[in-house]
């Protein structure tokens, strides 16, 4: 009887480590995969190969990747690279850190995350936790020679896809813990929040997001994060 248990814990331990890769994860991932390394891997490839003195990579999650969607030509006319992924929190992105910013030696790195921690896309993670993965990018690439700008987390007022939690609040709060870190640290502080939060701590609808997006922005939107972030980069 035993024996048998074991076989079976084996078969199942085997099935389970086959099928791995079937499985999605918050981003896009599997299990084998679970900061999606291999999204970016061949584009990777091909820009370690051309050497550009004033690269910027824009490391994020949709926000960050859903812009080249709506203005493709604010990267492919300006040395950015998007390296956003849709549903990431702040963990999978410190993991992937290393091969999609600092791989590519670029000049700068824009960070944004924070708003799928706060929606607990890979589960509960506290306000302090998420900062603290933001700001072990931000150490990452001072290690590493590359200037930081740290951007501010949207204003959000609920997520359609994780209702109730109240996230209002818990940005600003985010926002506050990272601005005095870039004040503390010399790193620049890019606000989004003040320029595109309504009266209830919110994303400006219909201005800035659609009144069943809540989150990500309309091209109005990104048009004004282009202003902040491209005076906060010259």
């Amino acid at each position: 009887m035993k024996y048998n248990k074991i076989l079976l814990l084996l078969f199942l331990f085997a099935y389970m480590n086959n099928n791995a890769q079937e499985i999605v994860t918050a981003g896009g991932g599997t299990l084998k995969d679970w900061a999606h390394l291999k999204l970016y891997e061949k584009e990777n490839e091909q820009l370690k190969k051309i050497a550009d003195p004033n690269r910027v990579v824009f490391m994020g999650n949709s926000i960050t990747q859903g812009w080249s969607n709506f203005d493709a030509s604010f990267f492919s006319d300006n040395p950015f690279v998007n390296r956003g992924i849709g549903g990431q929190t702040s963990p999978q992105m410190l993991i992937r850190f290393k091969p999609d910013v600092v791989n590519l030696n670029p000049k700068a790195v824009v960070i944004m995350a924070g708003t799928n921690d706060i929606a607990g896309n890979t589960g509960p993670i506290s306000i302090e936790n998420t900062a603290e993965n933001i700001i072990s990018m931000a150490e990452i690439a001072k290690a590493n020679n590359i200037k930081v700008y740290i951007c501010s987390t949207l204003p959000a007022i609920d997520f359609l896809w994780s209702p109730g939690l109240e996230p209002a609040p818990k940005v600003i709060k985010l926002n506050t813990i990272l601005k005095d870190y870039c004040i503390k640290n010399n790193i620049t502080f890019v606000d989004y929040f003040s320029s595109m939060v309504d009266d209830k701590g919110g994303l400006k609808v219909p201005e800035y997001t659609a009144a069943d997006d809540l989150v990500h922005p309309n091209l109005a939107g990104y048009k004004v994060m282009e202003k902040i972030i491209l005076k906060a980069l010259d």
